[in-house]
């Protein structure tokens, strides 16, 4: 590793092969899921963990680590291009404070269920964030605070897996669930933006009923979206105070993507931005996530995966319905 110290070109040399290589399995997953109709990040992820013998070549090794560590944060970062604090205001604070009880008490239920079931509270924190915000983008961005650990990539691979097939089954369940519910169209448009892990399935579901129900379900999850960074200054604060009580548990410094993101918002929220910008951005942090996830893909063990067994599915499938049946409880008190 002595070379990449040199010097930028030298730098560049050493991860091109890694970063190509992830660049092509992120373009081939997002093909795919053009033609097929499923998710581009579970794609990604799969390809990434059919091609890891890729990660054991030392020539690839170093980029792949710089993607899923770096290009992941531009990802996350540019999020921010996409919510504005008008965002928040148009919900009104009644919804405001259900969507933070939710996420709050999805995250608590998580630890809770990951510390009965004898895992680390991190896992805990892990899923219920993602289960709670938006999905695998959730995942990654929490992943990238949390403490360093030998289950870290198996811990976000599982997340992110698991989180998907979730939301791809809400997206088509959810919308039937309301119409047999009785739902109006506001409560429909609450109840998927606020349930669905994914955005693009967030999407999917609420256009799927009608255009009205699908622009107000997108906001509502956009709102979600913007609750990310203070969940993970949140995760950062706790991880100061000794969280996990263990020794590899030293807390990190205040990442950059984290002021990215708010920074990026912010504009946003106070300049109004080109579509040709915003759309833009929107499609470069997607391509960085795809793109992310495939070289987590490519880090994984697969041995190490099957080792965890139904525990850490059991505690997504719990957050998931805790999730739906709050937001359905409370729907008809706002």
């Amino acid at each position: 590793m002595s070379s990449v110290a040199q010097g930028p070109v030298e730098q560049v040399k050493v991860l091109l092969p890694g970063i190509a290589t992830t660049i092509v399995v992120g373009l081939a997953a997002l093909f795919l899921s053009e033609h097929y109709g499923a998710p581009a990040m579970l794609f990604a992820l799969l390809l990434g963990i059919a091609m890891s013998f890729i990660y054991q070549d030392t020539k690839c090794k170093a980029g792949i680590e710089f993607t899923a560590c770096h290009i992941l944060r531009i990802g996350v970062a540019l999020l921010g291009l996409r919510i504005a604090f008008n965002d928040l205001v148009t919900m009104g604070w009644k919804t405001g404070a259900l969507l933070i009880f939710a996420i709050g008490s999805t995250i608590l239920l998580g630890i809770a269920l990951a510390k009965g079931f004898g895992l680390k509270k991190r896992f805990g924190v892990l899923t219920g964030g993602s289960v709670g915000i938006c999905g695998a983008s959730a995942a990654m961005a929490i992943s990238a605070v949390l403490p360093e650990s030998k289950q870290k990539d198996r811990d976000t691979m599982l997340t992110i897996i698991g989180v998907t097939t979730l939301s791809t089954i809400a997206m088509v369940l959810y919308p039937i669930f309301a119409s047999a519910l009785s739902l109006d169209e506001t409560q429909t448009s609450l109840f998927l933006g606020a349930t669905i892990h994914d955005v693009a399935q967030v999407v999917g579901a609420g256009y799927s009923v009608s255009e009205q129900t699908g622009d107000l379900a997108t906001l509502t999850k956009l709102v979600r979206v913007a609750f990310l960074m203070p969940v993970v200054v949140c995760i950062l604060l706790v991880l100061r105070m000794n969280f996990d009580s263990a020794k590899d548990a030293k807390p990190p410094g205040v990442p950059a993507f984290l002021v990215g993101f708010i920074l990026l918002m912010t504009l946003n929220s106070w300049v109004e931005l080109p579509a040709i910008v915003t759309n833009g951005a929107t499609d470069i942090s997607r391509f960085a996530l795809v793109v992310s996830i495939a070289a987590i893909g490519m880090k994984s063990n697969l041995a190490q995966i099957t080792e965890v067994g139904f525990k850490p599915i059991f505690i997504l499938i719990a957050e998931t319905v805790w999730i739906a049946g709050l937001i359905l409880l409370c729907i008809p008190m706002l």
